[in-house]
């Protein structure tokens, strides 16, 4: 076939294929000079957006507790008192840390005078404000090994901690010594956040289910179904309580507001689009929010945008352009999130715009064609008038709500693994070492 092949196109000509081919086995040559990319700045560039705006933030309060997932207003303490630069005042350990198969993804709880955590074991913790371990309890069923699911979440209610797990299993503790009052298997993952009020515990799945629990008993009230998706983050996030509705955010993209007693759907909608030219952008997983502000409903995606519903109706109020990988965090007149682009971002409340967006650590490693992971970065809130961000890159930062100026930088020892939270004017962050850190 070869010399049938050089008969008819000649020698020179075969000559020259087999340089080329001959060629092809060089190695590439990376040239020297500055990569640009070729889309528009407004689909993969960094935002270079540092503008300012009057912004009214609400006053410092002397919070006693941090009692679950501040999603629900009731729940929320938007500018909780703390020092503008506080120190580290004690470190306790809380079990396992992250590991490639395990992930810590439980904010700490705080309430009843004890700082409660869950670690990438499904061990929980109980921590005294002085840094003493008071109780754990270990959570893994009986025929289950300890490396064969991670993820969950934590909320308490009248002196019960709630927690959820990888395990598929629901749990109540007695928030003082840590005894097992009931327990409820899911047959799904439960490793979302669950949220309690007036007598039921609402929680989504991994996957598309989510559940309204009686807190009494641990039986299933209702349940509520979103579109199946297999492209989702661990964990997920907690619904809402927001007018007279549950909302609950799945790993779709889909949300679902239902009357919070019987579980009839009111309205759906979804979080939809992304980025255009990242692969990052095919999961399209809430990961920022919900969080409810009056009768608007503040969601974002792992994808690349950020949306506004109206919490009686469903409808889009606006749309931007910018992913919330964490926390959606509302003040004043303005919602600060962490992007899709490592970026911290303020946007326009009532608008969805950009105020201003600040660039945070990216690649853990950026060398042509070998980029390596990204750190991670957990938040916003806002505490002690600044914007807060824990990261795994072992720094807590401190922004100006104003401009996004960093005004502030501490050392977590091992890097952040979950979003501080703040009360009796101390932060509480947790390590990827299976640490608690607080701060004073």
């Amino acid at each position: 076939m070869v010399a049938s092949l050089f008969s008819r196109i000649g020698l020179p000509v075969a000559a020259l294929a087999l340089t080329v081919v001959a060629a092809c086995e060089e190695p590439e040559v990376i040239l020297p000079g500055e990569r640009e990319d070729i889309r528009p700045a407004s689909d993969t560039a960094t935002v270079e957006t540092r503008g300012s705006k009057p912004i009214s933030l609400p006053a410092q309060k002397a919070n006693a507790s941090w009692p679950q997932s501040a999603g629900t207003a009731a729940f929320r303490t938007t500018n909780a008192q703390l020092r503008a630069t506080p120190q580290r005042i004690w470190s306790t350990s809380i079990g396992k840390g992250d590991a490639r198969k395990q992930r810590i993804t439980a904010e700490p709880v705080v309430a009843g005078g004890l700082i409660y955590t869950l670690d990438a074991g499904a061990t929980v913790s109980a921590v005294t404000p002085q840094g003493q371990v008071a109780w754990n309890t270990n959570l893994i069923p009986p025929s289950d090994g300890d490396s064969d699911a991670t993820g969950g979440g934590m909320a308490y209610d009248n002196g019960v901690l709630y927690v959820s797990s990888g395990f598929g299993r629901l749990t109540a503790l007695d928030a003082k010594t840590g005894a097992v009052r009931w327990q409820k298997r899911l047959n799904a993952t439960g490793s979302g956040a669950p949220l309690v009020s007036g007598g039921l515990l609402y929680l989504v799945a991994g996957d598309e289910t989510g559940w309204a629990v009686n807190t009494k008993d641990g039986r299933i009230a209702w349940q509520v179904q979103g579109t199946p998706s297999v492209g989702n983050v661990l964990g997920a996030p907690a619904p809402v309580l927001a007018s007279d509705f549950s909302v609950f955010a799945f790993g779709s993209g889909d949300i679902a507001a239902t009357f919070r007693r019987g579980g009839i759907r009111r309205w759906n909608a979804s979080v939809a689009g992304g980025r255009r030219g990242r692969a990052a952008a095919q999961i399209v997983d809430v990961t920022g929010g919900p969080m409810a502000v009056g009768n608007t409903i503040y969601i974002g995606n792992h994808s690349g945008r950020t949306v506004a519903f109206d919490a009686n109706t469903g409808e889009r109020i606006w749309t931007a352009d910018e992913g919330a990988v964490d926390t959606v965090w509302p003040a004043g007149n303005s919602i600060f999130l962490i992007s899709d682009r490592s970026q911290l971002v303020r946007l326009d409340a009532a608008t969805g715009a950009i105020v201003w967006a600040q660039d945070l650590p990216g690649f853990v490693k950026d060398r042509p064609g070998r980029r390596g992971p990204i750190y991670a970065h957990y938040g916003p809130i806002l505490a002690g008038g600044r914007i807060v961000i824990a990261s795994n890159d072992g720094y807590l930062r401190f922004f100006s709500p104003v401009d996004g100026t960093l005004v502030n930088r501490v050392e977590v020892p091992g890097g952040a693994t979950t979003a501080p939270v703040v009360a009796g004017q101390t932060l509480y962050v947790v390590s990827t070492k299976g640490d608690l850190h607080a701060f004073r």
